[in-house]
């Protein structure tokens, strides 16, 4: 019998036309030798995309969608929409407690395109690390953010990982109780954060994070890749179905044009313009200033938390 490897993604209504790519771009390079279950958290979606989807599942590929309204009502006044981070993002810090039947899983963000094969990442070996991850390159090679990352969150900056693609080990997360110790930090602090879901996962795992090569988790960044390309991460601000000018943008493409959403996202690329632009690239210049004023305030995850 075929070893199962459960896969989770996170989506709503808008990003669901580029999980479809995601999904289907991870079925077409995925090693046989396998079953894998992907498993969408939301809190509601059109019955229609959701069908649309599901066309993807195959022998040996299942596709659920699981509805984690209640669990998230509970605490969603809490949690911040920040930029382009929506509540979403949250998902995968609940993961552990929702699905007491996995101890190892991958997460995997929807604006992403796989290349290679994820049963090679879901077969690297964590020990009693908690998190396997790519550093977040764009922090790697800003000096603002890396100030960002080392003043205001007390995490080497080289260390600092991309949340958007993990190996997560399930059981060290319940045994260092992250999401307890998360829900107590939004609760007890208010602090001021660019990448909330990301900030908080590198804050309560440091220490116990695998660094994996960036070919993992390629942002469309002009640096070298380290090993094979596998994942093309799509975690800027520029995005394939909004520019053309995007770096790996062309891998996307391949992949959407099969995909039942293409009119819907062709569309979208169409209607956005030189407003839409421009209120982008004035949100960039804002998270940069941003990271700055963060790194200056005395209310940091550094200043409170580690010298507290």
């Amino acid at each position: 019998m075929r070893k199962e490897i459960p896969i989770f993604f996170s989506t709503d209504d808008n990003y669901i036309p580029y999980l479809d790519i995601a999904i289907s771009s991870l079925i077409a390079n995925a090693s046989e030798a396998y079953t894998y279950r992907m498993i969408v958290l939301n809190t509601g979606l059109k019955e229609e995309s959701v069908s649309k989807v599901k066309r993807n599942e195959k022998a040996g590929f299942k596709i659920d969608f699981v509805d984690i309204s209640k669990e998230v009502e509970k605490i969603k006044s809490r949690l911040k929409n920040v930029y382009h981070f929506s509540v979403v993002t949250y998902y995968r810090l609940f993961i552990a407690s929702l699905f007491p039947q996995y101890d190892k899983v991958l997460y995997l963000d929807c604006d992403l395109v796989v290349l290679g094969d994820v049963s090679e990442l879901y077969c690297v070996a964590l020990g009693d690390n908690i998190l396997a991850a790519a550093p977040e390159q764009f922090v790697q090679n800003t000096k603002e953010f890396r100030e960002y990352a080392r003043e205001a969150l007390g995490v080497d900056p080289d260390g600092y990982v991309n949340a958007g693609v993990l190996l997560m080990n399930l059981k060290e997360f319940r045994i260092n109780k992250i999401e307890e110790k998360f829900i107590r930090l939004i609760t007890e602090h208010d602090f001021d954060l660019l990448d909330p879901d990301q900030a908080y996962l590198n804050y309560l795992c440091l220490g116990k994070i695998h660094v994996l090569p960036n070919g993992w988790n390629k942002e469309p960044m002009p640096l070298s890749c380290e090993g094979k390309k596998n994942i093309v991460h799509y975690a800027l601000y520029k995005k394939p179905w909004q520019y053309d000018d995007v770096i790996d943008g062309e891998h996307f493409w391949r992949y959407a044009e099969a995909s039942p959403f293409y009119d819907e996202i062709c569309a979208r690329k169409r209607s956005f313009g030189i407003e839409e632009r421009k209120e982008k690239e004035a949100m960039a210049q804002e998270i940069l200033e941003h990271a700055v004023r963060i790194t200056e305030s005395e209310d940091t995850f550094s200043k409170i938390l580690c010298q507290g």
